[in-house]
């Protein structure tokens, strides 16, 4: 059986801290979307690491670290985050492998990405810019270059009939995009001759065997649910399926092999870019949280906007996954609120709903809040459930009887000892 973690908020929700605490139950730990617009980071022996594309049980002895072929892969990042990690003398050949069928984000890609999110002008979707939306209509237009093609004498003629190809569709677009594209493409080789270092493998026949020989697989989703291309709030969302459904097609795993489905969300919500936001906060207390949280895009470095927490939407992502245990990130940020708003329900075109609406822009929707105490009381050495206030387990309790699912896991702090388990 394979279990699965994903996000369900709009990313952000800490997922790279609970893959990495929970690793130590697992054989190996496999991604099965997304590209380096993620940034999981991970926080353990007072220093900080962020992973964009390799999975984030990277750090642990004995566990093999996949890349599937539902992730699209940058060799100038990926080169990057090998080297970022190069003085904790990791055995990448053996513990981290890449699928054949994973497909890759060319120079031109990038500049694709940033000549349309340009063109959009004020419709701007809030891109990464890192060529994820190219590569993967590429992928779905049958034009797409991967990984396995590496493996071909003839790559490079594929590599540059898709380059002119992309050179070609820069032109339709009526912006003015500087780039040098020999600089580009040298450093695209290099990373191509780094990543070529690597084991590339046929990821959905390895993971087949591994299940037959009992080794035990945690599936690392990217993103957020609120933002899977079907699921989302369309159109700002990512370019991949970031729900449970996408660890079948992104690994290559059969929906019966799914087991455990672990759902990451903070204990309020936060926002990256554009996109309507129907619990967001524009007063002091969105301050406060984007203060005290460090609200800070992993991958970007943009402000992320705070809100509070929103149990339409989240109870939302827990059915469309399947969701059977949830850890809550960031509590202490919470920590010092009189009191705490709770969005129960919508007011959707004039009717108060309890579910997610086809459009939730603020034009249509309004917020119906409950109003909680919260808890002074700094739980950032909080190490048992004991040790939590008795606000903060009330706040809990509000959420499983929202949602239906218990939570296992309640984060106190970054670190990875900040960890308390229910």
């Amino acid at each position: 059986m394979v279990d699965l973690l994903l996000g369900l908020q709009w990313g952000d929700e800490g997922k790279g801290k609970i893959v990495d605490v929970l690793t130590k139950n697992y054989d190996i730990i496999a991604r099965f979307q997304g590209g380096p617009n993620a940034g999981h980071t991970l926080i353990f022996d007072g220093n900080k690491h962020v992973l964009h594309t390799i999975p984030s049980g990277i750090f642990h002895d004995n566990v093999v670290n996949i890349v599937g072929n539902g992730v699209v892969i940058d060799p100038v990042i990926f080169k990057k985050e090998l080297d970022n990690l190069s003085k904790y003398h990791i055995d990448f050949k053996s513990n981290l492998l890449i699928s054949r069928k994973a497909h890759v984000i060319l120079p031109t890609h990038r500049l694709l990405d940033a000549a349309s999110e340009t063109a959009k002008g004020k419709a701007k979707i809030g891109s990464t810019l890192k060529g994820i939306g190219p590569t993967y209509m590429d992928k779905t237009g049958r034009n797409g270059f991967r990984i396995g093609d590496f493996e071909l004498d003839n790559w490079k003629e594929k590599f540059h009939a898709l380059t002119r190809k992309h050179l070609s569709m820069l032109d339709y677009f009526d912006v003015d995009i500087q780039f040098n594209l020999k600089e580009l493409e040298e450093e695209f080789f290099i990373g191509v001759k780094r990543l070529k270092e690597l084991s590339f493998i046929d990821s959905e026949e390895y993971l087949q065997q591994a299940m037959q020989h009992g080794k035990t697989i945690l599936a690392e989703g990217a993103q957020g649910s609120l933002l899977d291309i079907d699921f989302g709030t369309y159109p700002f969302v990512t370019s991949s399926n970031t729900t449970a459904a996408g660890a079948c097609t992104g690994l290559g795993v059969a929906p019966n092999k799914i087991g455990n489905v672990f759902g990451v969300f903070k204990a309020y919500v936060t926002r990256v870019g554009s996109g309507p936001f129907p619990t967001e906060l524009f007063d002091e207390n969105g301050k406060t949280m984007a203060k005290v949280g460090h609200e800070f895009g992993a991958t970007t470095g943009r402000p992320r906007r705070c809100g509070w927490l929103d149990l339409v939407a989240l109870k939302y992502a827990v059915e469309i996954n399947g969701v059977t245990q949830l850890m809550m990130m960031k509590s202490d940020v919470l920590s010092g609120f009189d009191s705490l708003q709770i969005a129960t329900t919508y007011n959707y075109k004039g009717k108060k709903i309890a579910h997610l609406p086809y459009n939730i822009e603020s034009k249509n929707v309004s917020v119906n809040y409950e109003n909680v105490s919260g808890w002074k009381a700094d739980i950032t050495k909080a190490t048992n459930v004991k040790d939590l206030p008795q606000n903060l387990l009330d706040y809990v309790k509000i959420i499983e009887d929202f949602v239906g699912v218990p939570v296992k896991i309640v984060s106190v702090g970054p670190d990875r000892k900040q960890t308390i388990f229910i």
